[in-house]
C-alpha cells in the first residue's frame, strides 16, 4: 500500500512541475499577463506543498529498518525520481524569476516577445491546479510583490533539496531502473498517447517491406532499360529507312 501511495504522490507533483514548466515558457511572451503570473504563483505552491508531502512520506519510509529489500529498492527508485522532479522545479524558478525580472507587467521596461504562442494558459493552469475553472484574485502589482516571494521560495526549494540530502543517502548511480530506456515508447499505451512513439512506430514499418521494396526497384530499372533499348532500335531503324529512301 505505501508503494502505491508513493507512486500517486509522485505522479501528482510530476503533473503539476510539467504544467509549471509550460506555463514558465509563456512569460514574456505576447501571451504574458496578469492572470499568467498568478497561474504561476499559484501552481508552483501547489507544486512545493506536494514536494513536501513527497519527501515526508518517502523519508519515513526509507529509514524504516523493517522494510524488505526489495522494497527499499523500489522507494530509492522513487526517492530519485522525486530529488529530480525538485531539480527541475528549481531551476523553473530561477528561470521564471529572471524573465519575470526582465518582463514586469506594471512598469513595461522592454516589448513582449513574439514567440508563436497564442491563446490562455487557464487550462494547463486549472489541470496543475485539478480544478474546472480558475478563479484569478491577484491584484494589479502581482508581478513584483510575487517576484520576493518566488525570491523566498527558491532558497526554500533549495534549502529541502540540501536537507533531503543529510537525511537519506541515496546513491543515484547505485538505484537500477526497473525498465530499459525507451521501454515506454514500445508499449501500447504510449503510442497512442505520444507523438513519439507514434513516430518510432511509423519509422519501423518500412523494415519488414525492405526486401520487397528493392526487388520493384531492381524490376523498374530493367524495365527502363529495356524501353531505351527499343527507343534506340526503332530511332536507327527509321533513321537508315530515311538514308536509303534519299
Amino acid at each position: 500500500m505505501g508503494k502505491e501511495e508513493c507512486k500517486t504522490m509522485l505522479d501528482a507533483l510530476n503533473k503539476v512541475t510539467a504544467c509549471y514548466r509550460h506555463l514558465v515558457i509563456a512569460l514574456g511572451s505576447t501571451s504574458d499577463s496578469q492572470n499568467l503570473r498568478e497561474e504561476l504563483k499559484r501552481t508552483r505552491k501547489k507544486a512545493q506543498e506536494l514536494a513536501v508531502a513527497n519527501r515526508t512520506k518517502l523519508t519515513s519510509l526509507l529509514k524504516d529498518k523493517s522494510i524488505s529489500k526489495e522494497d527499499r529498492a523500489e522507494y530509492e527508485r522513487l526517492w530519485v525520481l522525486f530529488s529530480s522532479s525538485m531539480e527541475l522545479l528549481e531551476v523553473d524558478m530561477k528561470r521564471s524569476l529572471e524573465i519575470g525580472q526582465d518582463f514586469p507587467l506594471k512598469v513595461p521596461t522592454r516589448h513582449l516577445i513574439q514567440t508563436g504562442m497564442t491563446g490562455s494558459t487557464t487550462t494547463v493552469a486549472a489541470r496543475a491546479m485539478s480544478v474546472q475553472n480558475m478563479k484569478y484574485e491577484a491584484d494589479s502589482n502581482i508581478d513584483t510583490a510575487d517576484l520576493r516571494d518566488l525570491q523566498t521560495e527558491i532558497s526554500q526549494v533549495s534549502q529541502m533539496m540540501e536537507e533531503m540530502e543529510m537525511k537519506v543517502q541515496v546513491a543515484p548511480w547505485a538505484v537500477e531502473a526497473k525498465q530499459e530506456a525507451g521501454a515506454e515508447l514500445k508499449s501500447n499505451m504510449s503510442v497512442g498517447n505520444s507523438s513519439v512513439g507514434v513516430i518510432s512506430i511509423c519509422e519501423e514499418e518500412p523494415k519488414e517491406e525492405e526486401g520487397g521494396g528493392s526487388r520493384d526497384a531492381g524490376f523498374a530499372s530493367i524495365c527502363a532499360v529495356l524501353v531505351f533499348l527499343v527507343i534506340v532500335l526503332v530511332a536507327l531503324v527509321l533513321g537508315y529507312l530515311v538514308i536509303n529512301m534519299s
